[in-house]
């Protein structure tokens, strides 16, 4: 059969499905108090397919918040959510369902085995194909507090509800349910839909549905809702509705999105031109409404400068509220239309809500900036930045997961993404691609294809793979690369230009493919920066011999509109005037910047650090790290120390290596350098070159389990202290090998960590055991063990100094790893800062160190909210002395776990420390001032 043959056969049998086979009925009565809805159902599903059905599945996602171990909690937990599992009993919601019967009669149910959302029904008759069942469903539903997910009872006994009665699940040749993980990706067959809601007088009622009538009855409203071939389930009840209607002849908006404090008429311009470009772009809409909360705006946000506060915004209110609206205009239009499994086939939808983002900022706003007003303000405007259009950020935040080499394939199900993937990466990858398509195919193809399926797909059941049909229906070129490379796969795209020779009146361009695909890239070729010649080019494996007319051709350039999401733009260009001109410019720009591939780039800023031998120490760090990584970086940073009026400082070099698809994701070679004071006016000087691997899951990214492997060279010179007050081994200066394997599963429940350490020297040689595990129950009580081991496999250095031992509760960091505030300090509030390393003990004990060997176990418990109860017991061995048996205990207040927390000893080997002198100096702190370290306390759940 011919392609155009398939073409006309789709459309044949697409538009012979019937538009609705499905009815649902529900009655509804709100009881405020309890925050409760009490719900008859009757569901009415056609079995569309020719198998016979001997049980069916219903979507329960309001029970989804029944308790701490259901999916929904396990996301949260998955991703550092911390109020779902502190939350009061009564702020989680559930569904207690009374009976469920079919003819008259009770069927049997149950819920599925760690999928508590969703219920399976054995039917008392087998269900044949084209045969249709009847279920009458009663059920009390207790509403969740909106602190989860958005939805749910407010704080002002609001309700904001979605999928929050029973649905029947999609069976289209297999059943396709799964359980609610505040993806708001619930996949259900269109229905008729009949609501009779009943609530309180004094509330207001909104909906998408049609409003048929209502009536007053004992006091409360009961509202009847119709809807014709619907996936709709929102229903927002409010005291004071905040909600505002304007429409046009097409259809209405209903919103209450913020609306930057613009008046009435600017409203109503912004809202009837969304319309239009709606009904202009995919023709008339089928329902009266299209409903758009806030909620839904803030749960699917534009990223960047438009989040930032009202009084730095650098857009005008007017646009910041019109990309809003036709954001979440665009993001609701497509749910209700195109029924696509939204776990499964999210990407269609999401690549046409950024496609026609881009669409409509093209077509109204293009000439805004990415930074708006910003790109005109002295100062700013010098950055690459600020001069970007704004819609490459799309293609600039899928950058980012791409160079980090965390991005996944579009076709990878929802739930596995990475929250900044599914959030934004891949749904800007989607957007993109379809630009990068549409670019390549040219005249109109792609809009061609999307006004085709959006007319024979429209309120029925689809996937992206009718799309890709309909797409190869428009056009005879290859368009494999874009499904089976750019959709499925993580494979980059990234060309050079390796060469050119000039033959007559013509030149010959050698294009290099750095990577194992056939993605098509363009060739522009410029004069004085102005485009004279443009192609397209695929299929290039590994090199590639282009013949392009000569023309003034005075500069060739790759992908020079950016429209393909390259990986590297640094090596696409090449200058036809000498190789003068083809060495890139030097530029010196303030502040980190968006990298600009035409310019070697160097960055300087105002730096400083602290401790206390330095004090305060200004300085400038001149690096050449931009906002996407790269693989080689540098960092200078020289700094005057006011205090030690000295000059100090540090410098790093690294190459980095990102394998893809598998497991060693990471190989780092490195040097870093230091010179600083460890003491009163006592130096120090570290020379460190290491290589680091990292493994992760390359299978599950969001699978939190890494393992590193670090090696380096620790080579220390330290100035000599005459008094041997601060240094008193025979020898100052010293290196160290040192190997670390560690492996990590950090979790909010379940947390655990451990690495082993072997570090060798002239004069000792040492391996190390470190263990972790914090458990987190349902009783919301923290537990805690830490297990170490250490033990000397030569020591010569004994005699003389424990500047090497293990120590019991305040390591001397020897290898200068940790960011002591003031490292030497033996008294004073300096002096009590801990870290929890080697014995992690918390009372500073009559034997602080062991020369031989050491192993302690560290554990705690919650006693009430922030307040824990700790202890330490370990066994300290040093040379020619007997073992000792060291122990303590008291308070910890865990304010930000490794983070802020304090130590309140009560009773150890001392006795009972509370009731001796001095005891505020026994007080212990643990306090974390690094900005980077304190940034992954919010990142850790994006990535």
């Amino acid at each position: 059969m011919s392609l155009r043959s398939i073409c006309f056969a789709l459309f044949f049998l697409t538009n012979l499905i019937a538009i609705s086979q499905n009815k649902i009925d529900v009655k509804a009565t709100f009881d405020v108090p309890s925050k409760q809805i009490r719900i008859s159902q009757t569901i009415q599903y056609k079995n569309t397919t020719q198998d016979t059905l001997n049980a069916i599945y219903l979507n329960d996602w309001a029970n989804s918040y029944s308790t701490k171990t259901t999916p929904l909690a396990n996301r949260f937990a998955d991703e550092y959510k911390t109020n779902f599992h502190f939350a009061k009993s009564q702020d989680r919601g559930f569904t207690a369902i009374t009976s469920i019967t079919q003819n008259n009669l009770e069927v049997d149910f149950n819920r599925l085995k760690n999928q508590p959302d969703v219920l399976k029904i054995k039917l008392s008759e087998p269900l044949q194909g084209g045969e249709t069942y009847t279920l009458e469903l009663h059920y009390v539903v207790q509403i969740p507090n909106d602190n989860f997910t958005r939805y749910g009872w407010t704080n002002t006994n609001d309700f904001n509800l979605r999928y929050w009665y029973i649905t029947p699940a999609v069976y289209n040749g297999k059943w396709n349910y799964y359980s609610n993980k505040d993806l708001d990706d619930l996949f259900i067959p269109a229905a008729d839909l009949h609501l009779d809601i009943e609530f309180p007088s004094y509330y207001t009622l909104t909906s998408e549905l049609k409003r048929e009538h209502t009536q007053m009855q004992d006091g409360n409203t009961v509202v009847t809702l119709t809807g014709k071939n619907s996936v709709d389930s929102k229903l927002f009840l409010k005291k004071t509705s905040d909600f505002n209607t304007i429409g046009n002849d097409s259809f209405s908006i209903v919103t209450n999105i913020n609306d930057e404090n613009l008046n009435e008429i600017d409203r109503i311009i912004i809202t009837d031109k969304i319309i239009t470009f709606i009904t202009d772009n995919f023709g008339s809409y089928p329902h009266d409404k299209l409903l758009l909360s806030e909620i839904d705006y803030k749960k699917n946000p534009i990223y960047g400068l438009n989040q930032l506060p009202n009084f730095i915004r650098p857009f005008p209110n007017h646009f910041q509220y019109e990309l809003k609206l036709i954001k979440t205009a665009l993001n609701n239009y497509f749910e209700n239309m195109l029924f696509i499994n939204p776990r499964e086939d999210y990407w269609l939808n999401d690549g046409l809500q950024v496609y026609y983002l881009m669409k409509y900022v093209d077509e109204y706003y293009p000439n805004m900036k990415l930074f708006g007003t910003l790109s005109k303000v002295w100062g700013i405007r010098s950055f690459h930045a600020t001069q970007l259009q704004f819609n490459n950020q799309y293609n600039f935040l899928y950058m980012h997961m791409a160079r980090s080499n965390l991005d996944q394939p579009l076709t990878m199900r929802k739930d596995s993404l990475l929250k900044f993937n599914s959030n934004i990466a891949n749904k800007y990858k989607a957007g993109v691609g379809l630009k990068y398509l549409e670019d390549y195919l040219n005249h109109n193809v792609i809009q061609e294809t999307i006004n085709s399926y959006m007319s024979l797909y429209k309120l029925k059941q689809t996937s992206p793979k009718d799309f890709e049909t309909l797409l190869r229906c428009n056009t005879n070129k290859d368009v494999d690369w874009f499904f089976n490379d750019y959709i499925a796969t993580r494979q980059k795209i990234d060309y050079k230009i390796k060469g050119y020779e000039v033959v007559g009146d013509s030149l010959e361009v050698t294009i290099k493919n750095k990577r194992k695909n056939s993605m098509p890239i363009s060739l522009f070729g410029l004069k004085n920066d102005s485009i004279v010649y443009k192609t397209w080019i695929n299929n290039i494996t590994e090199t590639e011999h282009i013949t392009i007319p000569k023309d003034s051709i005075d500069k060739l350039v790759l992908n020079y509109d950016m429209v393909v999401p390259e990986f590297n733009l640094r090596d696409d260009w090449k200058s036809l005037k000498g190789f003068l001109f083809n060495n890139k410019p030097l530029q010196f720009r303030l502040f980190k910047d968006i990298e600009d591939p035409y310019y070697s780039q160097v960055f300087f800023m105002p730096d400083f650090t602290y401790n206390f031998y330095d004090g305060f120490a200004p300085g400038l760090r001149l690096y050449n790290k931009t906002i996407l990584s790269k693989p080689f970086l540098y960092s200078l940073s020289p700094r005057y120390a006011l205090k030690s009026k000295q000059l100090v400082g540090n410098v790093s070099l690294s190459y980095t290596q990102r394998p893809e698809d598998q497991d060693l994701y990471y190989i780092r070679y490195g040097f870093s350098g230091e010179y600083s004071n460890y003491a009163p006016d006592l130096s120090y000087t570290s020379f460190t070159p290491y290589v680091q691997f990292r493994f992760r899951n390359r299978d599950d990214f969001r699978d939190n389990k890494n393992q590193y492997l670090t090696m380096r060279y620790i080579s220390i010179s330290r100035e000599d202290d005459p008094s041997q007050q601060f240094t008193d081994e025979d020898q100052p200066d010293y290196d160290v090998f040192n190997l670390r394997y560690g492996n990590t599963n950090p979790n909010l429940k379940n947390h655990v960590t451990g690495f082993t350490d072997l570090q060798l020297a002239k004069n000792f040689g040492k391996i190390a055991v470190n263990f972790e595990y914090r458990k987190l129950t349902e009783s919301n009580r923290n537990f805690n063990l830490r297990f170490f081991a250490g033990t000397f496999l030569y020591n010569n250095t004994y005699k003389t100094s424990d500047y090497f031992s293990f120590a019991l509760d305040r390591p001397t960091d020897y290898l200068f790893d940790y960011n002591y505030l003031g490292r030497s300090e033996e008294s004073g509030l300096l002096s009590q800062e801990l870290i929890i390393s080697e014995g992690g003990f918390k009372s500073k004990l009559e034997t602080p160190f062991g020369n031989q060997w050491m192993t302690t176990l560290n554990g705690g418990t919650t006693i009430w909210k922030y307040l824990e109860l700790y202890g330490d017991v370990g066994l300290v061995k040093n040379r020619n002395l007997p073992t000792e048996f060291v122990y303590d205990t008291g308070f910890r207040l865990n304010l930000i776990t490794d983070y802020f927390e304090l130590y309140f000893p009560v009773y150890s080997n001392l006795g009972w420390e509370v009731s001796q002198p001095h005891y505020s100096e026994k007080i212990r702190f643990v306090i974390t001032l690094s900005p980077k370290t304190l940034l992954g306390l919010f990142t850790r759940r994006w990535y």
